[in-house]
C-alpha cells in the first residue's frame, strides 16, 4: 500500500498579475513548486509524487525538475481547465495499490514535513483529514453586501493543504461529483458530500498560499529563515 501525492499546478495565476503563472515564479532563483516537491519528498512519507500541469508545460516542467530536484519520485500529468478535473486526471492514473492520496497547493512551500506526516496518518485512521487555522477577524456572512448575520468565530476554521484522504473514499467522492455535475472548491468539499467525516489538523500562518504581488516578500523572508535554519545562505 502506497501514499500518493497529487500537486495541481495547471493553473494560471490570474490574481498574481503576471503572465508567468505564480507556481512558476521563482524565489531566490528557484520556482516556488520545486520547493513544494522537495518539502513533500523530504518528508520520507510519500512514494510518488503526481505533479499536474498544462499541457504545453511538461517539457518546460520537466527540464527544470531534473535541474533543481534531480531523483524526485516525479510523474508529470496533464491537468484540466478546473483544479477538480486536474486532480480528477492524476487520480485516474494512481496506482491500484494506493492506500492514501495527499493533494497540497503547488503554491505552498512552506509545509512542514510534520504537518505532511500528522495529515497521512489522520487519513489512515479517520479516513479524512485536512489543514485548518482559526479565524481571527469576525466573519459575516453577506449577499448583496448586506449583512445577513455573523459566524461565531469558534465554528470557522480557514481551510489549508495538505488534504489527505483513503485512495477509495476520494474515488466515490470524484465520481460523485462528476455523476452529480457538482463543482467544488477544494477535495473536502466533495468528500463531505458523501457524509464522510472529515478531521481537521491544527494548520500554521506560515503554511501561506502565495497567489498575489504582497505574498511575496513574505515568501523571500520564509525562504532566507528556513535557508538560514538549515545552514545555507540565500544566494
Amino acid at each position: 500500500m502506497s501514499v500518493l501525492a497529487i500537486i495541481p499546478a495547471a493553473g494560471v495565476g490570474a490574481r498574481m498579475g503576471r503572465e508567468t503563472p505564480k507556481q512558476f515564479l521563482s524565489i531566490r532563483g528557484i520556482p516556488i513548486f520545486v520547493y513544494t516537491l522537495r518539502k513533500l519528498a523530504s518528508s520520507g512519507a510519500v512514494d510518488e509524487i503526481f505533479l499536474a500541469v498544462r499541457p504545453g508545460e511538461i517539457d518546460r516542467v520537466r527540464q527544470t525538475v531534473d535541474r533543481e530536484a534531480p531523483g524526485l519520485p516525479l510523474i508529470l500529468t496533464e491537468g484540466g481547465g478546473t483544479r477538480q478535473e486536474t486532480v480528477a486526471r492524476a487520480l485516474a492514473k494512481a496506482p491500484p495499490s494506493t492506500e492514501v492520496v495527499v493533494v497540497h497547493d503547488a503554491v505552498r512551500p512552506f509545509i512542514t514535513t510534520e504537518i505532511i506526516i500528522q495529515a497521512i496518518e489522520a487519513a489512515r485512521k479517520d479516513g479524512a483529514a485536512i489543514l485548518g487555522i482559526p479565524s481571527v477577524d469576525t466573519v459575516k456572512q453577506i449577499e448583496h453586501d448586506v449583512i445577513l448575520g455573523t459566524i461565531p468565530r469558534e465554528r470557522i476554521a480557514l481551510a489549508q493543504t495538505p488534504q489527505a484522504f483513503r485512495y477509495k473514499l476520494l474515488r466515490e467522492a470524484f465520481d460523485r461529483a462528476l455523476a452529480d455535475g457538482f463543482q467544488g472548491t477544494d477535495e473536502s468539499s466533495l468528500v463531505e458530500r458523501l457524509g464522510a467525516k472529515v478531521t481537521v489538523l491544527m494548520g500554521s500562518d506560515r503554511n501561506i498560499k502565495i497567489t498575489k504581488p504582497s505574498d511575496l516578500p513574505l515568501a523571500r523572508l520564509f525562504i532566507d529563515l528556513e535557508r538560514r535554519a538549515g545552514g545555507g545562505t540565500t544566494e
